[in-house]
């Protein structure tokens, strides 16, 4: 299951923001979104979770979690179809 990160401040690291999500199951996949031209976070990632249940578990538990001064948002990340 993918699962849409927002509201991270922008000193949040892609390790920081695995090793959270970790504690929670396994890990597929973490992505931090960086700005092309200035090469600083845009303030959201994207997690992916094998197991549906440790990836619904994770979102309840750390939906509004602050980090960093800053309350992240956890949701199931759209899928969107060509």
């Amino acid at each position: 299951m993918k699962l849409l990160i927002r509201n991270l401040a922008r000193t949040t690291t892609e390790s920081e923001l695995r090793s959270i999500f970790e504690e929670h199951g396994k890990l597929q996949s973490c992505q931090l979104v960086m700005d092309k031209d200035t090469g600083l976070s845009k303030g959201f990632a994207y997690v992916e979770m094998p197991s549906p249940g440790e990836a619904k578990a994770a979102m309840q538990v750390l939906n509004g979690l602050e980090l960093a001064g800053s309350k992240i948002r956890v949701k199931k990340a759209e899928i969107k179809q060509p």
